[in-house]
């Protein structure tokens, strides 16, 4: 269920997605955090049905455009968001990490407000799903996901960044096979975000 006022109401279509860290902990400034988002992400294209057609893991949240070809796409995040708190509360309490202690007394704080997680709330609750209704619109979320490590000024081109999708599309590899999309056909000079997403 949704607690910040967006709703997935067609199962079946792709949607613009957003998974923020408890407390916007910067947790994936560490490479191996991030290389279990992506490892996640192919075990959910392989075997739950996940269609994911752009990503970035950026310092304390992620954003994604996917779609379910189960119709069930409400499942796929939960089940998606529980492996991945699950596997990354495991990484931090038994590999070296100088947060250690801070971080999972954070997670554990977390807890106190409710009763869904009894130890650790890695993921904050809402998702902010928003629906993808148009090809217009799907180039605009695809441009503000890419362009999230350019505007924080991680990388000065987004395919340089290494934990997105902007690679797939301008190079035709990345470090997880997506499903690409096509560029819309419009005058590059009339939209402003598509001249960016044709130019990364």
């Amino acid at each position: 269920m949704q607690t910040d006022g967006y709703k997935i109401r067609d199962q079946s279509k792709a949607h613009f997605i957003t998974f923020t860290v408890f407390d916007w902990v910067d947790i994936f400034t560490r490479k191996r955090y991030k290389d279990t988002i992506i490892e996640s992400l192919q075990y959910c294209i392989e075997y739950k049905g996940m269609v994911l057609f752009g990503y970035v893991i950026m310092s304390n949240h992620i954003h994604m455009i996917i779609q379910s070809n189960q119709n069930d796409l409400s499942g796929l995040i939960r089940d998606f968001k529980k492996h991945t708190a699950k596997v990354i509360i495991k990484q931090i309490q038994s590999e070296p990490e100088s947060r250690r202690e801070w971080m999972l007394n954070i997670f554990k704080k977390a807890t106190n407000t409710h009763n869904r997680n009894k130890e650790f709330q890695f993921w904050k609750y809402g998702n902010h799903p928003e629906e993808i209704y148009s090809q217009k619109f799907l180039w605009s979320k695809l441009d503000y996901i890419h362009l999230n490590p350019v505007r924080s000024g991680i990388v000065s081109k987004a395919s340089y960044y290494n934990y997105s999708s902007a690679s797939n599309y301008v190079n035709g590899n990345g470090i997880i096979e997506i499903t690409l999309t096509d560029v819309p056909i419009v005058s590059i000079n009339s939209d402003h975000n598509f001249w960016k997403s044709i130019s990364w």
